[in-house]
């Protein structure tokens, strides 16, 4: 009779079969390296809230279709529920924690507060997260394609048009903001009506700030520049 091995028999391969092996990763995650010993076959959400507490990001169907669990990685919102946390390594997690230095609310999460763009609360996190990783992405967004975009994640209490007038809101005045930044940055120009800033003098202007007068023939009225 041929023996069968147990597929979770101890020995030297039975990691590989066994789904609760622990493996060492390390994740970075808003800008800090953790180091943490976990099983492999856990999702990135569950890491996150519970091993390093980061309750913010949002469980709620856990089959990819709800958004709460929306995180950024590298900059690109994904569902933190369909992947394993093994496989955001040597990626940049960012999580609803990274928007507020503890203190203030950032532009974005200001914007909802001011046009009452949660009621909950449950699913803010997640549109938080997709509409920052968005305007990084696409920061001339349209208000049709802001709409468009939130339409991915799911909201039993506002009915979307707040969420989309606040995402629309905190994109204007980002452009705005960096609009503002670009002419501070721009070398002086002349003005228009041609008077030199600095106060500098036109080339036809003495030192001692009276105009040059211009030779004319004998009889003539002289006139200045």
């Amino acid at each position: 009779m041929t023996e069968t091995a147990h597929p979770f028999h101890s020995g030297p391969d039975s990691h590989s079969h066994d789904p609760g092996h622990r493996q060492l990763m390390t994740l970075r995650v808003n800008g800090e390296t953790y180091e943490l010993l976990t099983e492999a076959r856990r999702t990135l959400v569950d890491v996150l809230r519970h091993d390093l507490r980061l309750t913010g990001t949002h469980v709620g169907c856990e089959h990819g279709i709800c958004g709460a669990c929306t995180v950024l990685l590298d900059g690109r919102p994904v569902r933190a529920c369909l992947m394993f946390a093994a496989q955001a390594e040597e990626m940049e997690i960012r999580t609803v924690e990274s928007l507020s230095d503890g203190r203030e609310l950032n532009d974005l999460q200001r914007a909802f507060s001011e046009h009452h763009g949660l009621q909950c609360g449950f699913c803010t996190p997640g549109f938080l997260m997709l509409a920052e990783g968005y305007l990084a992405e696409r920061p001339q967004a349209t208000k049709e394609e802001i709409r468009e975009v939130v339409a991915s994640n799911l909201c039993r209490c506002t009915g979307y048009q707040t969420i989309v007038e606040a995402i629309d809101d905190c994109a204007t005045r980002r452009r705005a903001a960096l609009q503002q930044r670009l002419d501070e940055a721009r070398p002086d120009e002349a003005p228009p009506d041609g008077r030199h800033s600095h106060g500098t003098q036109p080339e036809d202007t003495r030192p001692d700030g009276t105009a040059e007068q211009e030779e004319v023939p004998c009889g003539s009225t002289t006139r200045s520049r």
